[in-house]
């Protein structure tokens, strides 16, 4: 099989595993940065470039402009390809997608073209748990042994006497992330190779049992996407229901996000192919077979992240959610009251599963980067100008570390050639 040449864009770095995920869960927040319902997805759908765009498109020279900048950056960068989209408050909104959806089918990238949005499904989750905050179903500051204290786990749980869900939601509990864990590197390698995955999600919580925390409750702040599978948890205990409906009873399906699913089987049509380096979960290099299936499962991820999409639903879900047409004002408020990452500066703060950044010249940003093997994507709205620009790169190599800075180029280009368009 022709492999993705990882080094035409940078050179490669051997990371150990915590390392590496530490720079990344780092690098998600820093500034400048399920199948298909039967006949949704079609190959006419997947083919056509502008088929997403048929009523508030964009002027075309916008859509040129917006197109010749993505072209631009993906022939000095050489990754393999990717699509990006932006919407106005008002309606308007555009996409372009450039390079290769499956290097070596020759197939091309398009707007339709579907990648796993890893972390900014943290968004969806967040905005679910302030619903049900908002409706009396959970409270922000109640002890989560309400809803998982009878747990056979619960009291090995790290701080697991006074962490709240407002804690699991602002990466305030303590906890340590599975992710960073040999063990849990070493449990998905197996289970690669056993065909098992993906791993339940009490079975996930089980890797930081009996660990130090790493601070206590409220005194620090640590990404864990531990913290947000507990998160999933209590929302299933405390309504009876899958967290995946929930979203999709609640957002997917009213918002009109048709290209947006769970990533909960290895079936998702429309995904473009994923291409990573060597890497500790012993994934291969390519995400898909050539019958398109993901060669492992996205299921590990549950409600750590958890959804396929497109950039141009993303920025749809940006301007719902962040423009207040998909929660009520409280709640809204309630997701977006976010504290500093580091004490020492008010510039990176972090809400409820929301990234919040107050500096530089693009005034107040709101969004989240999503990474896993074979994915990077980007999603911001620009509180200011009133649009959300998003973006996904169908690899991670390079992306992640800082050896490259292709993210903080794509976020901060595609942001000028869209404020262009302002008369």
């Amino acid at each position: 099989m022709k492999k993705y040449p990882a080094r035409s864009i940078v050179q490669e770095k051997r990371l150990h595993l915590n390392d590496l995920w530490r720079v990344v869960c780092l690098t998600l927040l820093m500034p400048l940065t399920g199948t298909l319902p039967s006949g949704l997805y079609s190959q006419n759908t997947a083919n056509n470039t502008h088929g997403i765009f048929p009523v508030n498109q964009a002027p075309e020279k916008h859509q040129a402009d917006f197109q010749v900048v993505l072209d631009s950056i993906q022939k000095r960068y050489g990754f393999p390809g990717a699509t990006a989209a932006y919407k106005w408050v008002d309606g308007k909104e555009g996409g372009a997608a450039t390079g290769l959806s499956d290097v070596e089918a020759d197939i091309p990238m398009t707007i339709n073209s579907r990648m796993l949005a890893a972390s900014i499904g943290k968004t969806f989750v967040g905005a679910i748990a302030v619903s049900l905050i908002h409706d009396g179903v959970l409270e922000a500051d109640t002890p989560i042994s309400k809803w998982l204290g009878d747990r056979d786990w619960f009291a090995r749980l790290p701080n697991h006497e006074r962490i709240t869900l407002r804690h699991l939601l602002t990466h305030r509990s303590g906890l340590p992330n599975h992710v960073y864990m040999d063990e849990f590197a070493a449990e998905v390698h197996q289970r690669m190779i056993d065909n098992t995955l993906p791993i339940a999600p009490d079975s996930l919580v089980m890797f930081v049992l009996d660990k130090d925390p790493l601070f206590d409750v409220d005194d620090g702040w640590a990404y864990t996407d531990t913290g947000f599978i507990l998160v999933g948890l209590i929302i299933e205990e405390a309504t009876g229901r899958d967290v995946y409906s929930l979203i999709e009873d609640k957002f997917l399906n009213p918002l009109n996000l048709r290209l947006t699913s769970p990533s909960d089987t290895i079936v998702l049509p429309g995904l473009a192919a994923g291409y990573t380096a060597e890497n500790p979960l012993g994934f291969p290099v390519k995400t898909t077979a050539p019958d398109g299936h993901m060669v492992w499962h996205p299921g590990i991820e549950w409600t750590g992240g958890g959804l396929v999409s497109t950039s141009s639903d993303l920025a749809r879900w940006a301007v719902a959610l962040f423009g207040g047409d998909a929660l009520p004002e409280q709640a809204l408020d309630l997701l977006l009251d976010a504290r500093p990452v580091d004490p020492s500066t008010t510039d990176i703060q972090y809400g409820m599963g929301v990234a919040v950044y107050k500096s530089g010249s693009s005034g107040t940003v709101y969004g989240h980067r999503g990474w896993i093997p074979g994915y990077t994507s980007s999603l911001r709205y620009y509180k200011d100008y009133g649009v959300a620009i998003a973006f996904q790169i169908n690899t991670d190599i390079g992306m992640m570390d800082d050896s490259s800075s292709v993210i903080e180029t794509m976020e901060s280009q595609l942001l000028e050639v869209v404020l262009k368009q302002i008369d």
